[in-house]
């Protein structure tokens, strides 16, 4: 029997409006995320938080103790919740997080958060790699613009390229009332 925890993925103050690196739209991104968590909760199925604090030094955002790198009110664990503290983009690397999923059983992640073409897209293809079955929640999801090679591209193509590259062959990628109407179904 498979277990499912929902994994949330860097939805810190730095992201939001006012902060030191605003993604587009994280508002509406960490409103789905926060519908997920209250299924989850609803269901008493786990709900593992994941933070980023920079390593480095002269640090623009995430600065380690910062009001910017604290988990957005939106999405604030809980006291019983594991938030993992993570230096690198890929979740899994030199943390505890597959221990924490492994003592927990899980089977299955679903994975909401922040970047889409980073953390999100790291964790997400580790934890296929880990054996978990994977979905990733596309409007929980929220990224910034970016500049390859002196080509802009705005932030819907960035999240939409990498939604469809995990579709492709690695997860699961679904919209937050998908996934909440399925679980109601198979209730």
């Amino acid at each position: 029997m498979s277990k499912q925890a929902l994994l949330v993925i860097d939805l810190q103050n730095d992201y939001f409006p006012g902060g030191n690196w605003p993604l587009v739209n994280p508002d509406a991104a960490a409103d789905n995320a926060a519908r997920l968590i209250a299924d989850f909760r609803a269901k008493g199925a786990p709900v593992v938080h994941v933070r980023h604090e920079s390593g480095e030094a002269d640090a623009s955002f995430f600065v380690p103790g910062s009001k910017g790198a604290e988990i957005n009110a939106k999405v604030a664990a809980r006291p019983n919740e594991p938030v993992i503290v993570k230096n690198n983009i890929n979740a899994f690397r030199d943390t505890d997080l597959k221990q924490v999923l492994d003592k927990n059983g899980i089977t299955d992640l679903v994975i909401v958060g922040a970047m889409s073409h980073m953390c999100v897209d790291g964790a997400s293809r580790a934890a296929v790699d880990f054996g978990y079955s994977t979905t990733v929640i596309h409007d929980a999801c929220a990224t910034h613009d970016q500049e390859f090679n002196g080509v802009k591209v705005p932030a819907a193509q960035v999240h939409a390229a990498f939604m469809a590259g995990l579709a492709f062959g690695y997860a699961a990628v679904k919209s937050t009332d998908e996934f909440l109407a399925a679980g109601k179904a198979a209730a």
